[in-house]
Formats: C-alpha cells, structure tokens, sequence
C-alpha cells in the first residue's frame, strides 16, 4: 500500500460521507465516494449537492474527476480501494435504538468484495459493539481468507462548520484492534497535526455517544435555569456568562433558547437511553436532557399566547426554519413543533428562511403556512415576530423599518439573539428565553 497516496472508499454521501470524502481528496488521496441513490450520484458529476454546507461545493468542484469520482457501483468502490469509510445512515427506530440495515448491508459487500487486505472504518455513529458486530459479519459471509481489519473513526462534525471541523478539529479519535490499522489512521490524519486518541474499538464508539450527550446536557441545563430565571426577574445570559468564565465550565452551549436540534443529538441521546438500557443502566440523566428540551419548545409558544392572548386568525411571522444557522437541514429542528403549535391553535403563519425553504416545504406541505421571498416580507401585517434560528443576517434586520411593518410590534426571540431593552425603547413588546 501507498502511504502517501491512499485508496479510499467512503460508502454514503450525506453529511459525513461528503464531506469526509471531499476532505480526503483534498488531502491527495484518491477517494471514490459511494451511494445507493443513482439520482443524487448523478447530481453530484455535475457538482450538484444535496444539501447545504458552507465551503464544501467548492472542495468538490476542485476535486471532482481528479482525485475525487462518485458511483452508485459499491462492489467497485470495495474492490479498488485499501480503505472503506462506512459513512451510511443509522436512523432511530421507534424505541430509539438505531437502524444498523445499512451498516450490515456494506458489511455483507465488503465481505463478498475482499480481493486483498482492506481496513473498515465505522464513520457513522453507531451503537457500542457494532464493530464487533461488523467483523462478525465480514467473517460469516467472506469468501476466502482475506486479511481484514475493523476500526472506529467517529465523526465530530458541525453542520454549518463541517469543512472546517474536517480540516481544523480538536482531535481526531480511532478505535483500533491492530498496530497496522492504528499505522494506517495515524498516517492518514497525520497531515492535520492535532492529538490523537487511540483506544479500543467499543471505546471510540462510546466517545461519540457520550460527547454528544454532555453537550446535551450542558443546553438543557441553561435552558432550565433560564426557567428559573423567567420567574425570578433574572437574566440568564448574564448567569451564562459567569458560569462560562470559568475554565471549569467554559462558555460554548450555554446559550438558552428553545432548545437543540438536528440530527445528531436527538438521534445520539435516544440512542444512548437505548443502550444504556440494554445494557442493565438506567440512564435517568439523559432522560430528563430529553423533557427539559422538549419543554423548551412549548415554553416559547406559551409565552407568545400569553402576550397575544388568542392566537386564531393573528399573523405570526417566523424567521429562521433550520435547527441551527449556516445549514439547511430541518430534521428535528425546534422550529417544527412551535410551528405546529400554532397552527393548532389557528394562527396563519408566514415562514422565512435563508437556506432551508426548500426542505421546509417539503416539510409543511398541505399545511396552513405561507413562505415569503423575504424577510421583509414575511414580517408584513404580523401580530408576532418570531426569530428561531440565528441567521448573522437576521442581526442587520432594520428594526425601525420592522416597526412599521408590523401590526402589532411583538418580538418573540427563541435564540435571545437580541437586545430586549433596545427594542424596547423603539417600541417593540419584547420577549426572550430567560431574561
């Protein structure tokens, strides 16, 4: 094997395999990028992405037909390249384990694709054990004796940040069971020149579960607090701030509001109440992680009844659709549950967002919501400005001309992105998560 130049395979193209792959080909290696979906594989020879993430179009259009090539053939992409990134889905299933089909479905095909030794990387996050369980399975369905090895790699990326995370992150953890798949992921990330983490395989894959959840935790104790803090008169950025300053606790997610989303840490925090289950532990912590976020979400849409009273018939603006900025993914993102809070209590809605319109609608569809094409016009005639994501342009909004707009000048801030007393000295009804 070539030590400078390797051969990769990476098996998905969301938002991991993606942009992993487009990383890699940048790093010079040759990478064949993998997936099912014959539409989208077309759509990415064209340069066409599936979805939206800050810098990563133009890694592909760099890369592409050079050392970056996609393919809906996974026994190809098995069996011309050295190392195998699993990068598919893992949805949660009804009791909130994950769905492993995918990972055993690559698992199989590499098994009947081993035509020299191939190091197979879990990207994806997965359930403690699953590399065990993939090893089992290379084994039970190979066809000769092939030497294979099996590691962990999880991903720590930020969507929004990805590109950056993949090329600048704070550590880069591997699970390994031998010195030569710890050789290859060492020389393979060496180029980034940050700490690596090598343990065992169920290790790293415990690492990315119990990440996710400590952040979790660390939103849904802010935002309890800020409960505490709408009752006494206190102000929870400013608790937030303290609490930060020190290095003990620092300041990253404690920023109250209406909660987390996304993919991830739902996924990861029902996935690991699973497990921990299973596994005879009662992983109470993270259930109460789970209902004080949940409540977040009905916390905001009664403030904002509390203030126009009756919501049937009043026009309620929002702005801001995706579970966090600078991305378009609206899986699990809060906006749908305050969003479908007032639709039941008959409030029309105008929607705008800056990246996530278009998965939105797919969303809403053959519900009562209207999408604007602006942000100034999605705010005319609104009984109730509502901002649940915090775009950077939503922050160079011209409130004066706002005011104007509006029916009735009521803001309901769900990321406490603004300054209550300043708008309230122009003369808007001010309402923030904790202060």
């Amino acid at each position: 094997m070539n030590y400078d130049k390797k051969k990769i395979c990476v098996v998905g193209s969301g938002h991991v395999g993606l942009v992993c792959a487009a990383t890699f080909a940048q790093m010079g290696h040759v990478v064949i990028c993998i997936d099912n979906d014959k539409k989208k594989i077309n759509l990415l020879k064209k340069s066409v992405l599936p979805f939206y993430e800050p810098g990563l179009k133009q890694l592909v259009v760099k890369n592409i037909n050079k050392n970056l090539v996609f393919s809906a053939s996974l026994d190809e992409g098995i069996k011309k390249s050295d190392i195998i990134f699993i990068a598919v889905g893992t949805p949660p299933l009804p009791d909130g384990s994950a769905d492993l089909t995918s990972v055993e479905t690559v698992a199989r095909a590499i098994a009947r694709n081993l035509n020299r030794y191939k190091l197979v990387i879990e990207k994806s996050t997965v359930p403690v054990q699953t590399g065990q369980k993939i090893k089992e399975t290379i084994h039970r369905y190979r066809k000769n004796s092939t030497q294979f090895d099996v590691a962990s790699n999880p991903e720590f990326l930020r969507e929004g940040k990805a590109v950056e995370d993949s090329f600048a992150p704070d550590r880069i953890v591997i699970g390994v069971e031998s010195q030569r798949a710890e050789r290859i992921l060492r020389e393979l990330y060496a180029p980034l020149g940050v700490p690596i983490i090598a343990s065992d395989i169920n290790t790293a894959e415990i690492i990315k579960h119990a990440s996710n959840s400590f952040l979790a935790t660390k939103i849904s104790f802010i935002n309890a607090v800020s409960r505490i803090c709408d009752l006494t008169g206190a102000d929870v950025e400013k608790v937030a701030l303290a609490m930060g300053l020190d290095k003990r606790i620092g300041k990253q997610f404690l920023q109250a509001g209406i909660g987390y989303g996304g993919f991830c840490f739902p996924k990861d925090i029902e996935a690991f109440i699973y497990i921990s289950k299973k596994l005879g532990y009662d992983f109470g912590l993270l259930k109460e992680v789970k209902r004080i976020n949940d409540e977040q979400r009905a916390c905001f849409v009664e403030k904002v009844k509390e203030r126009l009273w009756v919501l049937k018939g009043k026009k309620i603006a929002v702005l801001g659709l995706s579970f966090k900025p600078d991305t378009d993914d609206m899986r699990f993102a809060p906006s749908i549950d305050i969003i479908d809070a007032f639709l039941k209590d008959g409030a029309k809605l105008s929607l705008f967002d800056p990246a996530s319109q278009k998965n939105a609608k797919l969303l809403f569809k053959n519900k009562r919501v209207q999408f604007a094409a602006g942000l100034y016009a999605a705010i005319k005639g609104c009984d109730c400005l509502c901002f649940l994501t915090e775009w950077h342009e939503f922050k160079k909004l011209d409130f004066k001309k706002i005011k104007l707009l509006m029916a009735n000048p009521l803001i309901a801030d769900g990321r406490n992105m603004f300054d209550g007393e300043k708008l309230r000295k122009l003369g808007f009804e001010y309402i923030g998560m904790g202060k």
